[in-house]
């Protein structure tokens, strides 16, 4: 069903009363990175990148609550969200680490980073900011709660497709598959909380002006990451971040939307490894 090999182990870890599940990329003597994936996603849209940095990086991909094989929950407000990578850096024993997240996970790190900021060595921020385009914000909602039932992992795949044209059938099948579980009749559905993609509970977001201000309060180098084509992060807010933030650079990656390490794996990887590597032996 897979399409690449992991390499990582699956390890599960209790926090704030659920049961999480993270992968664990080995090389355990080496400085921690963690990873956080974007909304509807999972710990397993990290592998080629969590691949690519374990050579230097004890590297640990974390499934957000409600998403991939984590505890579905009853509250999913952001601040429980930051609640669960504080929970997450202390069961583990991280601090301090190198922090990466992309989308619902580049708020939860840069929230987390604010609050926690001796604990972050570096900071990327995916495409994300304190304010939502909103063409991106109603595109997302739309597409999740247009079809969730599927009749194979191949009709998910050829669904994803139609949606994105950018990234390669392997990256594609590969995020696509691992967010797939069976249901009992047989079809296949996303591996996340059914509520979350309900028009009645829609995933609640940080106040901007609060996140605006939680910007101001880091201490560590940042690097904020924007698809040149981003229908989420307009390059208006990202640039205001880099004003605001104290110590940040910004990139654009062409020919680039939203999922930035997946529609453009080795050009996110070029921007954000030589980043990471700054200062490590």
């Amino acid at each position: 069903m897979h399409t690449t090999m992991t390499r990582a182990a699956d390890k599960f870890v209790s926090l704030n009363a659920l049961r999480f599940h993270y992968l664990d990329w080995g090389n355990e003597g080496a400085f921690p990175l963690v990873l956080l994936h974007g909304y509807t996603s999972h710990a397993h849209s990290w592998d080629k990148f969590a691949a690519a940095m374990s050579d230097a990086y004890h590297v640990l991909a974390l499934d957000q609550r409600g998403h991939g094989e984590s505890e579905w929950a009853t509250d999913y407000a952001p601040e429980r969200m930051v609640e669960d990578v504080a929970a997450f850096a202390q069961a583990l024993n991280l601090r301090p680490f190198a922090l990466v997240g992309l989308s619902m996970g580049g708020r939860n790190a840069y929230q987390y980073t604010a609050q926690h900021p001796d604990s972050v060595e570096r900071l990327v921020i995916v495409d994300i900011g304190p304010e939502v385009s909103p063409s991106g914000s109603k595109r997302i909602r739309s597409s999740v709660l247009a079809n969730d039932v599927f009749d194979s992992p191949d009709d998910a795949f050829r669904t994803a497709r139609a949606a994105n044209a950018r990234p390669s059938d392997d990256d594609l099948r590969h995020r696509t598959t691992h967010g797939l579980m069976r249901r009992p009749d047989g079809q296949w559905t996303f591996r996340y909380d059914k509520a979350l993609r309900s028009p009645d509970r829609p995933l609640p977001r940080p106040d901007p002006d609060k996140a605006w201000a939680a910007l101001t309060r880091f201490t560590c180098p940042t690097l904020l990451v924007r698809g040149a084509q981003s229908d989420v992060l307009s390059r208006e807010t990202a640039e205001r971040m880099v004003r605001v933030i104290p110590t940040c650079g910004l990139v654009e990656i062409e020919d680039c939307g939203h999922p930035v390490p997946l529609d453009r794996p080795d050009a996110f990887l070029a921007v954000v490894r030589p980043f990471l590597m700054e200062g490590r032996a």
